[in-house]
């Protein structure tokens, strides 16, 4: 009985943050929900920068929080070490959906892009950004990172080893693809509203924090990830610096 819970615990985990993955696309490019990221405004402008503040930071803390070891070691104390990464998948997708369903759109225009092909050029690029992320997770495991490798393995009495360093595809030319496509998802915009402007800079600067917690950790488990950093740019693809396919191995 526990290994289904276990399992149906993931299983749902992951379907909810699957949900909400679509509903994101729409609500951050405006594009098929019915509220969005520039939604009308209906609370004055002061209250609403300060919730979205607050939900920008709510957000990163749970997030970057919870992705710490030392979190996780003191998580795995009260609940199956293999439910541990979809009970982060989980808390995640719950702070996304209370991010979207509580922010405060706040008017204002920055730019707006006239064009009819610069406006399919900028929605398409918004969205190919989405696909270089989910494809970026896919390069790494996609299932690992979701938490379903690890809920499987617990239903099937096997232990779930972790996963050596590896750098495939992408992850040659550049260290957080994933990353990139962040970005593209915040800046690929034909309308830049003071509302989105600020969504796109807390989440910018966030990345960029993100960035050196995460590596900070990746070379404490890793020793090789020294190497691969000075190797390979982190978000701006260098094909000088391209990591060989000699260090792919090695790296491995």
């Amino acid at each position: 009985m526990k290994r289904i819970t276990i399992l149906a615990y993931g299983l749902i985990s992951y379907a909810l943050f699957f949900v909400t993955f679509l509903y994101s696309i729409g609500f951050v490019g405006n594009l098929w929900v019915p509220r969005s990221i520039d939604s009308e405004p209906t609370l004055p402008l002061g209250s609403a920068l300060l919730v979205n503040l607050g939900l920008l930071t709510l957000f990163a803390l749970q997030h970057s929080g919870m992705a710490r070891p030392a979190f996780k070691r003191w998580l795995t104390r009260f609940i199956p070490q293999a439910a541990e990464r979809s009970t982060y998948v989980l808390l995640s997708t719950l702070f996304m959906a209370v991010l979207m369903l509580f922010w405060a759109p706040l008017g204002g225009g920055i730019w707006q892009a006239e064009s009819h092909w610069a406006i399919v050029l900028l929605n398409s690029l918004y969205l190919a950004s989405w696909g270089l992320l989910l494809y970026a997770t896919f390069l790494i495991n996609h299932f690992d990172l979701f938490g379903l490798r690890q809920v499987w393995s617990a239903f099937q009495k096997q232990p779930s080893k972790e996963l050596k360093f590896v750098t495939p595809g992408l992850y040659r030319l550049i260290r957080h693809p994933i990353y990139l496509g962040w970005l593209g998802i915040l800046w690929f915009t034909p309308t830049m509203t003071v509302t989105h402007l600020l969504f796109a800079v807390g989440a910018s600067l966030y990345i960029l924090v993100g960035i050196q917690l995460e590596e900070r950790d990746l070379q404490a488990a890793h020793p090789e990830y020294a190497q691969y950093k000075r190797k390979v740019p982190a978000l701006v693809p260098s094909f000088k610096r391209r990591l060989s396919s000699s260090h792919t191995s090695t790296a491995a």
